[in-house]
C-alpha cells in the first residue's frame, strides 16, 4: 500500500471513530429493555416519547431518561439500516418518453440506486451490473475497458448514457460513486434514445443519473480497503437552501489507490462530482460537472483467440490471480464531463425541456496484448503499442410533452430532436510482437520501431461524427387508464468522416438516414399488473464500401435491428417481478462471391437472430429478507453467413443462460446487522464460429455482512464482503473473440459515517 493510500485510509477511519462512542458502548445500551407502546415516530422534536395513545391503549408510564435514550438510539439504528437496504426500482428515464414507472411502459427497465452502489462497495460500472441477470460484463481491444452484453448484443462504454445523453460518459471505465442511479433498459431503443454513436446499444443500454441534492441533507464520509493493498475514501455532502429549499448543492468525491488481487496490477482512481439545482413550481434546472481520472499499471488484459485453427480446444485456466501482462503496460484516462437539464411547465398540460452535455477526454497508454496461437501450450505473441486518444464530444436534446384529451382518450404527445457531435484526435506507435506464454509469462522491453500513425505528442484529427434526429410519438390511454397504446417514429441522420493519421486527408465519408418506427401496447388487467408488447428498432451506421469490391463506393443505409417483445409485470412497491419474451434480428456486413467472376461484393445481408426469455424479481419476499435477481435464456444464432459456412451456429461468447441472485437478510436478534450473499451462474459460451469448443458453465459466490451502529450519536455502517469466496478459476467470457479471466478472491471492507 502506498503512503498516499495509507494516509487517506487512516484519516477516514480516524474521522469515523472520533468521539469514543463505539460499537461496544452502543451494544451495551441496545440490550436495555424496549419502551412499550412507543414507535419510531412517537417522539416530539426533542426526542422525548409522546403521551398519545396507540391502538386504544393507555399511554405508558414515564420511563427513565436512560431507557428513553436507548429506545431513541435503537430507532436511529433501525432507520439508518433501512436506508442502507438494497433497492431496485422498475422504472427510469425512457428518453423521448421521459421518466416513467415500469408498469406504465411496454419496456423492461430497472434502476439500481446509490445505496446499493455504496453497500456493495462497487468500484466500476461492471461491479454494479453484477446484480443484473440480463447483463454480462467483459473486456476487449487489448486495453482495460469494460464493455457489456445485453440480450447477446454489445454495449460499448462509449454508448453508456448520462441523463439520457450519448457521448458524454467516460468511454472505458466509469466510477459509479458519482451516480444516484444506474438504469438498465433491455431491448433496442432507437426511438427512445436515437442511434448510439459507437454503433452498439442494439440489445439494451445503460443510463447513469448523477447524484443531486435530495430532500434530506447528507454529510457522509467513507473509508475503505480492498485486498491486496488498495485503500481509499469518499466524501458526500448534500444541502438544500433558500426559500422553500429551492436551491440544491451536492458535492461528492471518491478515490482509491493500490495493488489489486491480480498479481502485479495496480489501480489508482479519483472521481469528483459537483451538482447544482434550482426548482420552483413550474421550472426545474439541474446542472452537474464531473471529473474522473483512472490509471491502471501492469494490468491483465483480455486474450485474443480469434486466430486459433478450427477444432482447437479451450485453453486450461490459469490461477485466478495470475497476470500474463507486462509490468510496463499502463493506461491513463482523464475525463471532464457534465450535463445541464432545463424543464418548464406551461400550465398543467405542456412541458418543454432541453438537455445539454459535453465531455473532454484524454487517454494515453502503453498496451501489451496477447494473441494466443497454441491453446494447449499457452504459446502466443505479445504485441506492444503506445496509443494517444483524445475526444471532445457534445450532445443535446430538446422537446415538448403535451397532455390533451379527445373524448374518452387521453393523449401524451412527445416531439423533439437531438444532436451529437464527436471529434476524435488519435495517434499511435507500435513494434514487432514478442513470443509469450500465458502460463509462464516473461517480461520484455518493447521496441516500437514500426512507422507510427500520426504524432504521438500532438495527435491529429482522425474522426468526426455527427448524428441528428427528430422524433414524434403519441401515447393514447383509455378504458379508465387500463390500456395505453404508443405509436411514433424517429428520423435519424448519421454522418461520419475518417481521416488519415499522417496526412489528415479524408479517407471515408458516410452520410445516410433512416426512419425508425415504434409501436407499444400496455394492458392493466388489475392495478398492480401489466401485460405489454413492443416492436422497436436499433440503429447503427451502415457502410461505405471500400476498394476491392465490385460495388466500391456504395453507401448503405443505417443497419436496422428489429425487435419484438411481449411480457408481463407485477409491482406492489415492496416486491416486483417481470417476465419478457423477445426476438431481435440484426443485419451486418459481409463479403460474398460476385457470381463466377472471381470478384467479391460487399452486402448487408448477414443476419444474427437472438431469441430468449428474461425473468426478474426484486423486493422483500419475507419480512427482513430481500431478493434481487433472475434468469435470462438466450438462443443466439448466426442465421445468414458468408457462403452459408456458419448458418445455424451459435454466436461466439453469448451464454445460453445467465442467473444472478442477491439476498439480504436482516438478523432479527441483532439490530443493524444484515447478512448478504450473491450467486452468479453463467451458461456455456461457444469458443469459435464453428462451435467445435465452448467455455464451460461457471459459478461464483460472494458473501458479506454490514452492521449499522452509533458512534457519538451518529449512525455508522461497517461493511465486509468476500467476492469469489471459493477463489474459483474460470474463463468468464470469450465475447467477440477476446477471452477474459474471472476475478480472483477479493476481500473488501469499508466504514461510513453519516454526520
Amino acid at each position: 500500500m502506498s503512503l498516499r493510500t495509507l494516509c487517506l485510509t487512516t484519516i477516514c477511519a480516524s474521522s469515523l471513530l472520533a468521539g469514543g462512542y463505539g460499537p461496544a458502548v452502543f451494544m451495551a445500551e441496545a440490550q436495555a429493555a424496549d419502551q412499550p407502546g412507543v414507535t419510531a415516530d412517537d417522539t416530539d422534536k426533542t426526542g422525548a416519547p409522546s403521551a398519545r395513545k396507540k391502538n386504544g391503549e393507555a399511554a405508558p408510564r414515564p420511563t427513565s431518561d436512560a431507557t428513553a435514550e436507548t429506545s431513541r438510539h435503537e430507532d436511529m439504528v433501525v432507520t439508518a439500516a433501512r436506508r442502507n437496504r438494497m433497492y431496485v426500482s422498475s422504472g427510469g428515464d425512457l428518453g423521448a418518453l421521459g421518466n416513467k414507472k415500469g408498469l406504465d411502459v411496454p419496456f423492461n427497465i430497472r434502476s439500481y440506486n446509490s445505496s446499493l452502489i455504496l453497500n456493495q462497495q462497487s468500484q466500476t460500472l461492471g461491479d454494479v451490473l453484477l446484480n443484473d441477470p440480463t447483463v454480462r460484463t467483459t473486456m476487449g481491444y487489448g486495453n482495460y475497458a469494460q464493455l457489456f452484453q445485453i440480450r447477446g448484443f454489445t454495449l460499448y462504454g462509449d454508448d453508456v448514457a448520462i441523463d439520457g445523453l450519448y457521448g458524454v460518459t467516460p468511454r472505458q471505465l466509469v466510477s459509479p460513486q458519482l451516480y444516484d442511479s444506474v438504469q438498465v433498459l433491455n431491448g433496442a431503443s432507437a426511438f427512445l434514445n436515437g442511434a448510439a454513436p459507437g454503433g452498439s446499444a442494439l440489445g439494451g443500454n445503460v443510463n447513469l443519473i448523477p447524484k443531486r441534492a435530495g430532500a434530506t441533507d447528507i454529510t457522509r464520509i467513507t473509508g475503505d480497503y480492498t485486498s491486496s493493498g488498495q485503500g481509499g475514501g469518499a466524501f458526500d455532502v448534500s444541502r438544500r437552501f433558500g426559500r422553500n429549499h429551492a436551491f440544491g448543492l451536492r458535492f461528492n468525491a471518491a478515490g482509491l489507490d493500490g495493488e489489486t488481487p491480480i498479481r502485479g496490477e495496480r489501480r489508482d482512481d479519483v472521481a469528483l462530482g459537483l451538482a447544482f439545482d434550482w426548482h420552483d413550481d413550474d421550472t426545474r434546472i439541474d446542472m452537474n460537472m464531473n471529473y474522473q481520472k483512472q490509471q491502471v499499471f501492469g494490468g491483465r488484459s483480455a486474450i485474443i483467440v480469434t486466430g486459433l485453427p478450427a477444432g482447437t480446444s479451450v485453453p486450461r485456466t490459469t490461477a485466478p490471480s495470475a497476470n500474463w501482462g507486462q509490468r510496463w503496460a499502463y493506461t491513463d484516462l482523464t475525463y471532464l464531463f457534465g450535463t445541464l437539464n432545463i424543464e418548464h411547465d406551461f400550465g398543467s398540460h405542456i412541458t418543454t425541456y432541453a438537455k445539454f452535455g459535453a465531455q473532454s477526454g484524454n487517454e494515453m497508454g502503453d498496451y501489451a496484448t496477447t494473441t494466443l496461437s497454441n491453446a494447449a501450450s499457452g504459446d502466443g505473441s505479445v504485441g506492444a503499442m503506445t496509443d494517444a486518444y483524445n475526444v471532445m464530444n457534445e450532445a443535446t436534446q430538446a422537446g415538448v410533452r403535451a397532455r390533451v384529451n379527445t373524448g374518452p382518450i387521453h393523449h401524451e404527445i412527445n416531439a423533439g430532436g437531438s444532436a451529437i457531435w464527436e471529434a476524435t484526435n488519435a495517434a499511435y506507435t507500435w513494434g514487432p510482437s514478442v513470443a509469450g506464454n500465458i502460463y509462464q509469462p516473461t517480461q520484455f522491453r518493447p521496441v516500437e520501431n514500426y512507422p507510427p500513425g500520426g504524432n504521438i505528442a500532438d495527435p491529429g484529427r482522425t474522426a468526426w461524427n455527427k448524428l441528428y434526429s427528430l422524433f414524434l410519438s403519441d401515447t393514447m390511454t383509455f378504458w379508465h387508464n387500463r390500456i395505453a397504446l404508443t405509436g411514433g417514429f424517429r428520423y435519424q441522420d448519421i454522418l461520419s468522416d475518417s481521416f488519415d493519421y499522417d496526412t489528415a486527408k479524408l479517407t471515408t465519408h458516410y452520410d445516410a438516414a433512416a426512419f425508425s418506427p415504434i409501436i407499444g401496447l400496455v394492458i392493466h388487467p388489475v392495478s398492480h399488473m401489466a401485460l405489454y408488447f413492443n416492436r422497436i428498432q436499433g440503429l447503427s451506421a451502415g457502410t461505405t464500401v471500400g476498394s476491392g469490391y465490385v460495388n466500391q463506393g456504395q453507401v448503405f443505409t443505417p443497419y436496422q435491428t428489429t425487435q419484438y417483445e411481449v411480457g408481463a409485470k407485477y409491482d406492489v412497491g415492496r416486491f416486483a417481478a417481470g417476465v419478457a419474451f423477445f426476438q431481435t434480428a440484426m443485419p451486418y456486413g459481409m463479403s460474398e462471391a460476385y457470381g463466377t467472376t472471381g470478384q467479391s461484393i460487399y452486402t448487408q445481408d448477414g443476419r444474427q437472430r437472438n431469441r430468449g426469455m428474461e425473468l426478474t424479481f426484486n423486493g422483500e419476499i419475507l419480512r427482513g429478507l430481500r431478493f434481487n435477481g433472475g434468469l435470462t435464456l438466450i438462443d443466439a444464432k448466426q442465421v445468414h453467413t458468408a457462403s452459408g459456412q456458419y448458418d445455424g451456429k451459435t454466436v461466439i461468447g453469448v451464454p445460453n443462460y445467465s442467473i444472478n441472485g442477491n439476498l439480504e437478510y436482516d438478523v432479527p436478534f441483532v439490530k443493524g446487522l444484515t447478512l448478504v450473499g450473491r450467486v452468479i451462474n453463467t451458461g456455456k459460451q461457444q469458443f469459435n464460429n464453428a462451435n467445435t469448443a465452448h467455455l464451460p458453465v461457471w459459478s461464483r459466490f460472494d458473501l458479506g455482512a454490514r452492521y449499522t451502529f452509533l458512534a457519538a450519536k451518529k449512525p455508522l455502517t461497517a461493511r465486509f464482503e468476500v467476492d469469489n469466496v471459493g477463489n474459483q478459476r474460470y474463463w468468464a467470457s470469450v465475447y467477440q473473440g477476446y477471452m477474459v479471466m474471472g476475478d480472483p478472491q477479493t476481500f473488501k471492507f469499508s466504514i461510513s459515517a453519516d454526520l
